[in-house]
């Protein structure tokens, strides 16, 4: 079982960065396939990025590649998000989730992912 927990969301202007963290406990953690995942008002789920287990595979969304980097410190038992260049379109809850079954298998479907945190607010003002 593993239990999520995000931080670092907040209100920023159009250009600018934040970094989210995606906190686990669980002492399998880095076995895990983290996502990032973020759902806008009125708007489905989408899928941000993804991480396996060691950090040596990573695949982002079209929407956020070469803006966002996702990465992890299993000995911090953390996943981050940087986010840089920040857009309107930005604007969303962003939930971490772990696919406890996979390692190494990067998936960006919501349903492979059994646990999620509660998410964090991140809003991008023009």
């Amino acid at each position: 079982q593993a239990h999520l927990v995000e931080s670092g969301g907040g209100l920023v202007q159009a250009g600018d960065s934040l970094r989210l963290s995606c906190a686990a406990a669980g002492r399998t953690f880095n076995t895990y396939v983290i996502g990032w995942f973020r759902q806008a008002p009125g708007k489905e789920r989408e899928f941000v990025a993804t991480i396996n287990w060691s950090g040596g595979s990573t695949y982002y969304a079209d929407s956020v590649k070469g803006r966002f980097t996702i990465s992890r410190d299993n000995a911090k038992n953390t996943v981050y998000l940087q986010m840089n260049s920040l857009k309107p379109e930005d604007t969303a809850v962003y939930s971490c989730a772990a696919n406890v079954r996979a390692a190494s298998v990067l998936t960006t479907h919501h349903s492979a992912y059994d646990y999620w945190g509660q998410g964090t607010r991140v809003t991008v003002s023009s």
